[in-house]
């Protein structure tokens, strides 16, 4: 089995965003959903920025005119719409349930490309099948909660209805970027646009939504640095992945950052897994290796 530059960089994509996931639980319960999306962005705007000034500059490999730039930007709009909907998917809906929903989107992603012409092995698209049965028995559980009342129950619907939402969002992203964005501006200035689009519409939107972007004080700072900085490196990962290899193969194993978070509020939390969540892990690594085959 060899693994191809594209397969570790969606990997690389996973753990990032798994261990960013797995920071931006804590952020949020300090500071709230709207202001941890908002500082992180905003941190990676600017470790981005940093680094494209004394790397790679912003204009290099960008095709001409003005019609790259705006591909950008709109990615950047899609992925703020799916990021609020998630988080809002688990503010007001049940989390066993909305979870599993909202991690279903390379699905679509998969049978996106494949309508574009991308074309894959029978034995590759059994070991993607596999791998996304396996991130969402990950992030899953059966067991009902103490907080599953029946208040919560009325707003299942809901919940459930803004998880699809960010399914589709996500699914149509890494499309989106796959085919469209990144072979226009490439893997790093992509996420440096999507940066500053989505803190530039949040600070925007923030008055008429209601929303408080008052700075945070104390340690949370901490936590919102390494989320955005994760958060970052995981999209500009993906990104890569995408430009090297299939936008099927690297936005299913980029998903696998759900099963990340699992595991490190395991190890870390003490939070008890269920068989079911045991057996998506397996499944996971099986298809890994069918993918790598």
């Amino acid at each position: 089995m060899q693994l191809s530059l594209a397969i570790i960089l969606g990997l690389t994509g996973a753990l990032c965003w798994g261990g960013a996931d797995f920071a931006a639980r804590f952020a949020s319960r300090r500071v709230g959903a709207y202001r941890t999306l908002f500082f992180m962005q905003f941190f990676g705007f600017i470790a981005l920025s940093v680094y494209l000034k004394f790397r790679a500059g912003f204009f290099e490999g960008i095709a001409p005119g003005w019609h790259p730039w705006a591909l950008a930007a709109l990615a950047g709009v899609i992925n703020m719409i799916a990021s609020l909907s998630l988080y809002y998917s688990f503010q007001i809906g049940v989390m066993s349930l909305v979870a599993p929903v909202s991690s279903a989107y390379p699905a679509l992603t998969v049978a996106l490309a494949v309508a574009s012409g991308e074309r894959i092995t029978v034995l590759r698209g059994v070991g993607l099948a596999v791998t996304l049965v396996g991130v969402i028995l990950a992030a899953t559980t059966f067991t009902p909660s103490a907080d599953d009342s029946a208040k919560e129950s009325a707003h299942l619907t809901k919940g459930v209805g803004w998880a699809i939402l960010a399914a589709l969002g996500f699914g149509v992203l890494f499309w989106f970027l796959g085919f469209y964005v990144v072979p226009a501006v490439g893997p790093a200035i992509s996420v440096w646009m999507i940066r500053l689009t989505c803190f530039s519409v949040l600070a925007v939107a923030a008055v008429p939504a209601r929303q408080s972007l008052k700075l945070p004080t104390g340690s949370v700072w901490w936590l919102l640095a390494a989320v955005g900085f994760l958060d970052t490196a995981a999209f500009v990962a993906n990104n890569a992945g995408l430009q090297t290899g299939q936008v099927s193969v690297v936005s299913v194993l980029a998903s696998l950052y759900g099963a990340v978070t699992v595991l490190l509020a395991w190890i870390f939390l003490r939070e008890k897994l269920e068989r079911s969540q045991w057996f998506g892990i397996v499944l996971i690594f099986a298809g890994i290796v069918l993918v790598s085959i």
